[in-house]
């Protein structure tokens, strides 16, 4: 029987929180998924600066560890560590506070005068609303009708 994946993103979260917070990390997200056959664990961290192969090689064995000595996950499975990527997804309103001057990619549950798709600047993020300028245009994003955000590379 498996483990729900919410319950499996919780206890990764609650494992590895102080770990990562104790060595200037930052969880970006975590990932249980099933691709064929195989389950995979995948943990996205970050830093200021960004992290190497190093990073990820540390927090892939102390993880690793604490999974063994806590075994919360009964199926056999992949354990990856990785940078969230130049497109880090924004899963929380800290991370679109902190991506204010750069480019974003944004969806949206419903339509915003007539769109669902923002990709531009983020010029602000102030009482729950995203302000986003693209082109000669500035669009303004209720956060509460945000369904993904991401930083966008545009060229």
């Amino acid at each position: 029987m498996s483990t729900p994946k919410s319950k499996i993103k919780q206890t990764v979260e609650q494992m590895l929180g102080p770990y990562l917070e104790d060595n200037g990390f930052e969880l970006v997200d975590v990932e249980y998924v099933k691709e064929g056959s195989n389950w995979f664990l995948r943990i996205f961290v970050d830093k200021e600066g960004g992290i190497d192969i190093d990073d990820c090689g540390a927090i892939s064995e102390y993880f690793s560890q604490k999974l063994d000595e806590n075994d919360p996950i009964p199926e056999a499975y992949f354990l990856e560590v990785s940078s969230p990527g130049a497109e880090r997804p924004l899963k929380k309103a800290a991370d679109v506070a902190k991506a204010v001057g750069k480019d974003v990619y944004v969806t949206v549950y419903e339509p915003i005068q007539g769109l669902k798709e923002f990709e531009g600047r983020l010029l602000s993020f102030e009482n729950e609303e995203l302000l986003i300028s693209a082109g000669k245009k500035e669009h303004v994003v209720p956060y509460a009708k945000v369904a993904s955000a991401r930083l966008a590379i545009i060229f």
